[in-house]
């Protein structure tokens, strides 16, 4: 159906003539009239009954214009919906059981009135790509990784530095612990089988293991985050590293822990990256709050790779 013949039949009857109808769409009465005979003719009815006082609608043409008006709401609301400025606000926070996913949703607590659509993008590169292109608004990444600079006109800004925490079972050497210095897993396997080589999780993990001399055992298969909990509760070796703010549920009887890393403590250092032109309105309510909120980075006791660290 030609939503342009549908709109041109709306305003006809709005406007009540077809003469007023095309002046408001800035076309002649006589496409006014073309369009709605193209529309007649594809729904095999006759919408307007011509009289020498004008066109007045039939019982057809009544029955059709509610429907009309919703496809031409319709129509607005799917193009807002991809529209910049217009559409949701769209973040990209890799996965959804991670920390930055619980900051975008404080901001949606306190923004209820926007709209969100939330994103997983894994890949670095195609996160700063849709960046760039204006396909999404932002995206939350460790900036930046070895060998990997931003492009012209996207900026990034430190949101999060989030603490690790070694995850272990009941039966490791180190679960009864109130915490451990990083240089007490000299030796000892952390098993991440979700670090994918090339993204900048698993950069970071590779230098945090070449620092402390650990090893990060990525070794698959990778069936999840239930199984993930379930191989390290079962065993006596195996631990893997977590934020206190990784959303995790486990049964009772797998009595997981938690220990701190102290002296120093490891942090994974979230930005915000946007394109700098970018202009959705809540692009910058979104920035404004996650920066008021940044305590910024602590000048010692903390450690993370030296390509992230700021002169």
């Amino acid at each position: 159906m030609d939503l342009t013949a549908v709109r041109t039949f709306v305003a006809a009857v709005d406007a009540g003539q077809f003469q007023e109808a095309a002046a408001n769409l800035s076309i002649t009465p006589q496409a006014v009239s073309k369009r709605v005979a193209v529309l007649e003719k594809d729904l095999g009815v006759q919408l307007f009954s011509r009289t020498a006082r004008g066109a007045r609608l039939t019982i057809d043409g009544q029955a059709f214009l509610p429907y009309a008006r919703a496809l031409l709401q319709a129509e607005e609301r799917a193009a807002a919906s991809v529209r910049p400025g217009r559409r949701a606000l769209r973040v990209d926070v890799i996965r959804y059981r991670v920390s930055v996913a619980g900051l975008l949703r404080d901001f949606h607590r306190a923004h209820p009135e926007t709209e969100l659509d939330v994103l997983n993008l894994f890949d670095f590169d195609t996160a700063i790509a849709a960046v760039r292109s204006g396909t999404i608004d932002a995206t939350f990444r460790a900036v930046t990784m070895p060998g990997r600079q931003l492009p012209e006109g996207i900026e990034a800004t430190p949101v999060f530095d989030e603490p690790l925490y070694l995850f272990t079972g009941p039966a490791h050497e180190f679960a009864g612990a109130p915490a451990i210095a990083p240089a007490q897993l000299a030796g000892r396997r952390i098993w991440m089988p979700g670090n994918m080589p090339g993204t900048e999780w698993a950069a970071y993990y590779d230098e945090l293991a070449a620092t402390f001399g650990l090893t990060i055992d990525a070794v698959g298969p990778n069936f999840g985050v239930e199984h993930l909990l379930d191989t390290i509760a079962d065993s006596a070796t195996l631990a893997t590293f977590v934020s206190e703010q990784t959303p995790l549920v486990w049964p009772a009887r797998h009595d997981l822990r938690r220990i701190p890393l102290r002296e120093p403590t490891p942090v994974y250092p979230h930005s915000l990256v946007w394109r700098t032109d970018n202009p959705h309105p809540a692009l910058a309510a979104l920035r404004h709050r996650l920066t008021s909120a940044y305590p910024g980075r602590a000048d010692n006791g903390i450690w993370t790779p030296k390509w992230a660290q700021r002169a």
